[in-house]
């Protein structure tokens, strides 16, 4: 296996040629290993100023935000503030959503864990001022209920943002407030940015479209900030954090930021996921989590608007990588780079993405047919005169003004009730499962990460 002592001579001679045959514009990376960590950059971080993309360079870090609001949650709970199993309703009474009764039952820890059952991609854009989360729970007061809190994995980001508001009413202050100064201020970190404001003072990855072009928009929503809208930092400074849980909780001072029994409870399996494309096989307070050949590996991806950003962690080899990336092949680069680093210092191979069948088995697809609509996109699923299965989706609100192309690909039986596309999406092949029956057989949901109802 690579030492500690090679990694660095290894990302000195292969980063910058991985970053320019992925297409990246730019990138950053960090290793943990052996106590120290080991960094590289190369390519630019936007094609219209040319900037030189370096290791202080911050770039967005998308859903892996979610991992510093779970600390910040979890912080309320050390400190005797929550309860994770209690209805969320005793803490936050503002929290309201279209089914009642399911509001009164909703608990913290379903909200860490994606299993809320509401909808879960809700992008208002409240404004840039701090009251734009509190704002942003107003507006959610009639999204539907999808399925019984507990019940079905769902990714959610609006959940997230319930839980950033969460923190700012039980701390008294805004929630970048409150992640400055109970995480980066503590942990010693530098170069963290919660809002474009901060961003600027530093050198700032701008994000690209498929077609290689920097993004009209440099980040999303504040409203959605606890859930990754806009949080930037270095991939070094990414690496303090995970440090911090790596050393049961502590900073590099000795302080307190969680403490060990939060720490492993945070890494304990909460739920059980399907087997779905790019994501792990359960989830914990926060992390997505898998396990290979025995070896537990933990870790979260996040995606802005044309950056991307990759954590993966060994807990139990002390060894963590973290990659920013700003557009191009994004998974491309992050097998040549993270799995393979991964691989090369703890032994640990990550397993392959879901492939489609060889020789497809022929289904009645009858029970997958129809549409089916979330706030984010349409999808209908179809089947032509030659037996074909077709996906359509068409994409809605936030994905649609940034420039989101409709999809069409086929589908073909890949296991159970799960259907994947035939053809790659960014170098992956969806797996679409279809759970649920209604009284005439038919799906109610498509799940395939986050759950999309029959229209």
């Amino acid at each position: 296996m690579m030492s500690p002592e090679s990694v660095q001579s290894w990302l000195d001679e292969h980063f910058a040629p991985i970053v320019a045959d992925r297409g990246v514009p730019g990138a950053s990376v960090a290793v943990l290993a052996g106590g120290r960590v080991l960094t590289a950059a190369a390519g630019v971080l936007s094609r219209t100023t040319g900037v030189e993309a370096t290791t202080d360079s911050v770039f967005q870090i998308g859903s892996i935000t979610k991992l510093w609001t779970s600390a910040l949650v979890m912080q309320l709970v050390d400190d005797g503030l929550v309860d994770l199993d209690a209805p969320l309703r005793g803490y936050l009474p503002e929290f309201v959503i279209g089914d009642a009764a399911a509001a009164a039952t909703i608990t913290t820890r379903q909200l860490l864990c994606h299993v809320a059952g509401f909808e879960g991609d809700i992008f208002t854009d409240t404004g840039r001022g701090d009251d734009a989360i509190e704002k942003y729970l107003a507006s959610i007061h009639d999204i539907p209920q999808l399925f019984e809190p507990g019940e079905v994995f769902s990714y959610n980001n609006t959940g997230f943002v319930v839980l950033g508001r969460l923190v700012e009413v039980l701390r008294g202050k805004p929630f970048d407030q409150v992640l400055v100064e109970r995480l980066a201020t503590p942990l010693g970190l530098t170069h963290v940015s919660p809002s474009p404001y901060e961003a600027i003072v530093h050198r700032a990855a701008v994000g690209h479209l498929g077609t290689g072009e920097p993004t009209p928009t440099w980040a999303l929503a504040r409203s959605n900030a606890p859930a990754g809208s806009m949080l930037a930092m270095t991939a070094r400074d990414l690496l303090g954090f995970v440090a911090m849980h790596l050393a049961d909780g502590k900073a590099p001072d000795g302080t307190v930021i969680l403490t060990p029994e939060t720490v492993a409870a945070m890494r304990r399996p909460q739920v059980e996921l399907p087997r779905l494309s790019g994501m792990g096989g359960s989830w914990g307070l926060g992390w997505e989590m898998e396990n290979h050949d025995g070896h537990t590996v933990i870790g979260h991806d996040g995606g802005t608007i044309g950056q991307a950003a990759f954590l993966r962690i060994a807990p139990e080899h002390g060894v963590a990588i973290a990659l920013l990336t700003n557009g191009g092949d994004f998974f491309g680069i992050f097998t040549d780079v993270v799995a393979h680093l991964l691989k090369e210092l703890t032994g640990v191979t990550l397993p392959g993405r879901p492939m489609p069948p060889a020789e497809p088995r022929t289904i009645d697809p009858a029970p997958y047919l129809g549409r089916y609509s979330d706030t984010i996109y349409d999808i209908t699923v179809s089947q032509d005169a030659d037996g074909v299965i077709w996906l359509d989706r068409v994409p809605k609100d936030i994905h649609a003004e940034i420039g989101e192309k409709p999809l069409r690909t086929q589908l073909v039986h890949f296991e159970g009730d799960s259907l994947i596309s035939l053809e790659s999406t960014h170098g992956i092949h969806v797996v679409f499962a279809f759970i649920g029956r209604d009284d005439a057989g038919r799906a109610r949901h498509i799940h395939y990460g986050r759950v999309v109802s029959r229209a």
